[in-house]
């Protein structure tokens, strides 16, 4: 392999695009290797060193790292609408399941089988949250200053009830201390820099940069005016004040998703479940549950939360419930990944420009650390609502303990901790069992 591929054409790009959002199951690590074997090594649309210097400008950023992948592909291989196209096409087929499926939730939920299907769910869903949980803390947690910054933000929000931006604020400014101070301490992990040559690429190492990929002052600003324009016009459409809060309220949520999704579910069920009252705390185990069986980031449990809040808040009439639903599911939505287009549309060709290492990862580190314990806390909470169905805030543990969770649960968390078994196959194996377990009562 002498010669690159013929650089593909738009249509070409698209078809692929449209397929990794159908096939893009197993969170980011999945679908980051999944676009690492099909583009660096089966493909070659472009070289292992180009993909990995985007990766870690994209894991530098609040948002899902793996959409604002393709968007940055996108965007390299096909100018400004090739990367909006391939970071919309990353989670429309999402968008349409967790749509379909919180309808078929909120329509059948009550049925027997529909229950015994999310009674076995449930257990599973605490068993994988606490298996990112241990996940991330152990790449993370490198030191006991990192431990430490953990072990504060599970006490701040599971004790104090700190929100969830203070603790981001707070862990990012002890990063920011931790670098200029112990800064070996707070050394942020990055993608290895040693990489493998898979044969000539579109994009190589020494590709020289396209005329659309350099930086321009002018282009920046019309971009971002864009961007805030789009932004004002479809909030200023929103005409029920139940979409205009679903707007404000995922715009920020989009800007504090540092850490994947398990980092900013606290966030969301703050605010979707206390603040604004959209949804229950089991019905965010069950969205948490959906969005995990489904393609596209986890972070498309917004979709759901937008859904089932507008559907409950009856925000077009009693009559029009499926209709409100779909309208708060893309309200959601479109908030809540706006902000990923512009981080990258936008930063995209300074990154390119400089070739070299991302600085300024300290605060990062930070944040990444204080996320174990926000997950922690996560895990903490969706147990107690499990194994205590019946509890309430001012009696914990009232009611009975359910046995059938606990067991399925413990099942859950030795198959993925002791044999690390696929998350979507535990939860399909969990809701089994519950299926089984209401059959043979």
């Amino acid at each position: 392999m002498t010669t690159p591929p013929a650089h593909p054409s738009f249509w070409q790009a698209f078809r692929y695009w449209l397929k990794l959002g159908c096939i893009s199951f197993g969170g980011p690590a999945g679908q980051i290797a999944v676009m690492h074997r099909e583009l660096v090594e089966e493909r070659r649309w472009i070289s292992e060193r180009r993909f990995l210097h985007a990766l870690n400008y994209c894991m530098l950023l609040p948002g899902p790292e793996a959409q604002q992948l393709t968007i940055y592909i996108g965007w390299l291989l096909h100018r400004t609408w090739g990367g909006i196209i391939a970071g919309t096409l990353f989670v429309l087929p999402s968008f349409f399941i967790l749509t379909a499926l919180s309808w078929i939730y909120l329509t059948f939920g009550n049925v027997l089988w529909v229950q015994a299907i999310f009674t076995g769910i449930k257990p599973a869903v605490v068993a994988v949250v606490a298996f990112s949980a241990w996940r991330i803390g152990s790449r993370a947690l490198k030191n006991h200053l990192l431990w430490s910054i953990a072990a504060a933000s599970f006490i701040g929000i599971f004790f104090l009830r700190l929100p969830f931006p203070l603790i981001i604020l707070l862990a990012g400014l002890a990063g920011f201390i931790g670098g200029r101070y112990a800064p070996e301490k707070f050394g942020a992990g990055k993608h290895s820099a040693t990489t493998k040559h898979f044969g000539p690429a579109v994009i190589d190492d020494d590709t020289p940069p396209p005329a659309h990929t350099r930086f321009q002052w002018l282009h920046l600003a019309l971009l971002l005016l864009v961007g805030l324009a789009l932004w004002a016009i479809v909030m200023l459409t929103l005409g029920h004040p139940v979409l205009r809060e679903m707007g404000l309220f995922f715009s920020q949520a989009a800007l504090l998703t540092f850490g994947g999704a398990y980092a900013v579910l606290p966030y969301v069920y703050q605010g979707g479940v206390e603040t604004y009252g959209w949804l229950s705390g089991p019905q965010m185990i069950d969205g948490l549950a959906l969005g995990e069986t489904t393609p596209g980031p986890l972070i498309m449990i917004v979709t759901f939360v937008g859904f089932i809040g507008a559907w409950s808040k009856q925000i077009l009439g009693p009559d029009m419930l499926f209709l409100a639903g779909v309208t708060g599911a893309m309200v959601a939505t479109f908030f809540t990944f706006l902000p990923s287009f512009l981080f990258i549309l936008a930063g995209a060709p300074l990154i390119e420009a400089t070739h070299g290492d991302i600085k300024f990862t300290a605060p990062l580190t930070g944040i990444t650390a204080a996320v174990v314990g926000v997950i922690l806390n996560l895990a903490v909470f969706f147990a107690w609502h499990v194994l205590w169905p019946n509890a309430i805030t001012t009696a914990p543990f009232a009611g009975h303990f359910s046995i059938s969770s606990a067991f399925i649960a413990m099942a859950a968390g030795i198959a993925l901790f002791r044999y690390k078994a696929s998350i979507v196959k535990v939860i399909l194996a969990c809701a089994l069992l519950g299926l089984l377990g209401t059959l043979l009562r």
